[in-house]
């Protein structure tokens, strides 16, 4: 505030000097309004003269008194003039001037007497060397140098608001939509001496405060998913570990059975334990899968998720889908014997998802059928349940979405399995396409060729 009561203290002298200069110009003008007092003197002076010398008025060229005059005869005929007349002089025709219009133009005036009668006038006249000229132009003059003075501490105030006050704000509106946008690296930068330095100060701390929050946000989040991807790869292990215990049992009570069909164990049968087992199996195999999807989006969210692809015989296309075909619902084509880029453990990934889902939602036959498209397989997995609504067809393949029919049928889910499968086939240069009229749900996965 100190710079701003300075530029006030500025702009005030200014104004004074201003009016000083408006004050001594305006005193010397009323001043000069008072020659109307010595104008008798004047006159009376260059009568006596005119009538001391009547008939040779040039002795008046030798008096100076700074206003401009004429002398007529009795007839009222011009006999003499002031020097320089014609160059100062404002009246029009001064040679057909006479005492009649000097009296209607309120002109001063004197007769000339001489032994008893009048001889003659004289007359000063009004031109631009007169006192009301000379005050006039003073006065206009006096105006202009004030307004001259009035502008410039207008201007100098208008750019010191400018710079100031106007600057400073616009800054900080841009500083403002730097914070909205998230761009909490770029302080904001004001000189020394701003009056609202405290204030830019603040707004300055809270994007710093606002920085280091967003930092140690992000820095939170990165832990949380790796936690996640290290706990989902642990449970890999024990998941691994039952399916391969219940693998062992049931091949073990099918052995038994074999040899004994009429032994028990205990009070369960070897068929109903088999049974058991085989439920078993699937569990772990569904918490496997899970397991994996989770473990892949936490990857692909931490940025460390990596594919490697390489040249594969067409025909694991099949073979993955019988591994995942337990309710032996599927339909597959003839594949045509083509190499492929791919990974294979990924693309087992993303088929074990979209028949998890089918079976899932659908529960019905799922028809595979293949063809070459340019330089890719083109490979489509069909089922017949309800399908999906066209505008939640582009939605379904995002993270954590289930769609409204999916949700309404009360089955478990979490909206990762069609993400997940999008994203590998994404990274290894595929491309997932879903699509539905009405009577069930096509996945198109264009699988690129060697």
């Amino acid at each position: 505030m100190k710079n701003y009561y300075k530029a006030v203290g500025i702009i005030s002298i200014i104004l004074i000097l201003g009016i000083i200069v408006l004050a001594y110009i305006s005193r010397d003008s009323y001043s000069g309004s008072f020659e109307d007092d010595t104008t008798v003197v004047i006159l009376n002076d260059i009568a006596k003269i005119a009538e001391e010398n009547w008939n040779d008025l040039s002795v008046l060229n030798e008096k100076s008194y700074n206003v401009d005059y004429i002398i007529l005869d009795s007839s009222n005929k011009l006999i003499y003039n002031s020097p320089n007349i014609k160059k100062n002089n404002t009246v029009k025709d001064v040679d057909k001037l006479t005492v009649e219009k000097a009296i209607k133009n309120r002109y001063p005036y004197m007769y000339v007497i001489r032994g008893g009668q009048v001889s003659g006038s004289v007359i000063l006249l009004d031109n631009e060397m007169s006192v009301y000229h000379k005050m006039r132009i003073k006065m206009i003059i006096g105006l202009i140098i004030f307004s001259v003075f009035l502008i410039l501490a207008a201007l100098f105030y208008g750019l010191y608001i400018h710079k100031n006050i106007v600057d400073p704000f616009d800054k900080m509106k841009s500083f403002a939509g730097n914070v909205a946008r998230g761009k909490l690296d770029t302080p904001l930068e004001m000189s020394s001496n701003n009056m609202f330095g405290v204030f830019t100060e603040s707004f300055d701390i809270m994007r710093e405060e606002l920085a280091a929050s967003k930092k140690r946000e992000i820095e939170l989040q990165r832990r949380e998913r790796e936690l996640v991807a290290s706990l989902s790869h642990d449970l890999k292990t024990p998941i691994t570990g039952i399916k391969l215990t219940t693998e062992l049992l049931t091949a073990k009570f099918k052995s038994g059975a074999e040899n004994n069909p009429t032994e028990k164990t205990g009070a369960i049968d070897s068929s109903v334990m088999i049974e058991k087992l085989g439920n078993i199996y699937k569990k772990a195999d569904q918490i496997d899968i899970l397991v994996s999807d989770l473990f892949t989006s936490t990857l692909d969210d931490l940025g460390e998720f990596k594919v490697n692809c390489q040249d594969e015989e067409s025909k694991i296309l099949p073979e993955i889908l019988r591994k995942y075909d337990d309710k032996e619902l599927i339909n597959t084509a003839e594949v045509p014997n083509v190499l492929i880029q791919t990974d294979s453990k990924r693309m087992s990934q993303v088929l074990g998802n979209i028949i998890s889902n089918s079976y899932k939602y659908a529960g019905t036959e799922i028809d595979v059928s293949y063809k070459v498209i340019d330089d890719y397989l083109e490979m489509v997995i069909r089922d017949y349940g309800p399908g999906v609504p066209k505008d939640e067809l582009a939605l379904i393949t995002n993270k954590f979405y289930r769609g409204k029919q999916w949700e309404e049928s009360g089955e478990d889910g979490n909206g990762l399995g069609l993400y997940i499968a999008r994203v590998l086939m994404e990274k290894m240069n595929g491309e997932l396409l879903p699509e539905s009229n009405g009577e069930g749900l096509s996945i198109t996965l264009l699988i690129p060729m060697s």
